[in-house]
């Protein structure tokens, strides 16, 4: 049973102290979500990209710690873990891409609803396969798909997290109340085994016109809001996105999304058991030759254990584990937009990470001078100010 709260009322910056942002909403700032979406999505789905090699692309998954369930010349399906849908699907095409994401709604009804508000028509996922899906596009014209009633895989035998000695306290110690006894600790050297998909980050030049369309559309509400240092008045820049599943928890994030000159993929997150699955599964990926981006460390907003790498075609992916879950009553938080401010504990962000090139420049020069975009000159020189600071 899904149990509807209204959205926070306008409250004075003070009332959001000691909540998990210094920094709430003051009045008459955006909401962080829309009073009557038009459905409620559940969660991600699966991720659609298309790769020049599917075989490569298989090397780098199984060594990343995907599971295959399905391996033909026309498409490649990986899977996590846990009980589910594939997390990707990747088609062959000429250049290494993603395509888009794909939501599940709860209901074959939910998925007719946003057909019908948009205009568009409901198909089966596939001739073979079940579920039904409605294709869309948002405002920067990446192609987002809903889908229910699709198939899904049983659980896999995961990764047991290792037994820590942590946390003694003083009378556990007197009493040897020692959670591992006699017995040493040897994480195995492994590909990290993935459990699920758990968040996609976009980047718009029109990012108040796709904010807005994700909270109608789909439902979604604001975790976490960035804004640029000294502009808060314009609004936010960077905005967390979690689904509204009332008073169940769900993931801080299933779709971040960001101010930016290109339009599209910036990285895709899959959840892992433990720290030490990170560490062991980074070891063997840098061991078989792959280029780690950024990591390992700890998120701020979301509060994720992270560790991000570059697949062979430079799409970066990332292993996270231990993140927040927030229900529907927990209110937006707002926090300056900084590359320091991205981590907790962890080492510098890198350009890889943040990414750069010429490319970049003249994506930029691009996108200032469009006219349906949010980016001037100088909102331009704040965000690179920002990813500097």
């Amino acid at each position: 049973m899904t149990i509807e709260i209204p959205a926070p009322a306008d409250l004075p910056e003070a009332a959001h102290s000691n909540l998990h942002s210094e920094q709430g909403r003051r009045r008459g700032e955006h909401p962080g979500r829309h009073p009557d979406p038009v459905i409620k999505v559940r969660d991600l789905a699966w991720l659609q990209f298309e790769k020049p090699d599917l075989d490569r692309a298989e090397i780098f998954a199984r060594d990343f710690g995907f599971a295959v369930s399905q391996r033909t010349d026309d498409v490649l399906r990986l899977r996590g873990s846990f009980a589910g849908t594939d997390c990707l699907v990747i088609r062959p095409g000429e250049r290494s891409r993603f395509v888009g994401p794909v939501f599940s709604a709860d209901s074959v009804r939910d998925v007719e609803t946003l057909a019908r508000h948009t205009g568009n028509s409901v198909r089966p996922v596939a001739p073979d396969r079940p579920g039904r899906m409605v294709e869309l596009r948002d405002p920067s014209g990446i192609p987002v798909a809903v889908v229910a009633g699709a198939d899904g895989h049983p659980d896999l035998p995961g990764q047991v997290p290792l037994t820590l000695n942590t946390g003694i306290t003083q009378q556990m110690h007197q009493t040897r109340g020692f959670p591992r006894v006699n017995a040493t600790q040897r994480a195995p050297r492994e590909p990290t085994q993935v459990q699920r998909l758990g968040h996609v980050v976009l980047e718009t030049p029109r990012f108040h016109q796709a904010l807005d369309w994700y909270l109608e559309h789909l439902g979604l509400i604001v975790s976490d809001f960035l804004f640029l240092p000294g502009d808060r008045d314009y609004g936010p820049t960077f905005a967390f996105m979690r689904c509204d599943r009332g008073a169940e928890p769900a993931d801080h994030h299933t779709l971040a999304m960001h101010l930016g000159p290109s339009t599209g993929y910036v990285h895709s997150a899959y959840q892992v058991t433990d720290l030490d699955a990170i560490g062991a599964g980074g070891q063997y990926l840098t061991e078989r030759g792959y280029t780690r981006a950024w990591g390992i460390g700890r998120h701020v907003q979301g509060s994720q254990l992270f560790d991000y790498w570059k697949d062979p075609d430079g799409l970066m992916v990332e292993h996270f584990a231990d993140g927040d879950v927030f229900d529907c009553s927990m209110e937006s938080g707002w926090a300056p937009m900084s590359s320091s401010g991205l981590a907790q504990w962890g080492p510098p962000v890198t350009r890889e990470f943040l990414g750069g090139g010429p490319s970049r420049l003249l994506e930029a020069i691009r996108a200032v001078r469009d006219d349906d975009t949010d980016l001037t000159p100088a909102r331009l020189r704040a965000l690179m100010g920002a990813m500097n600071s």
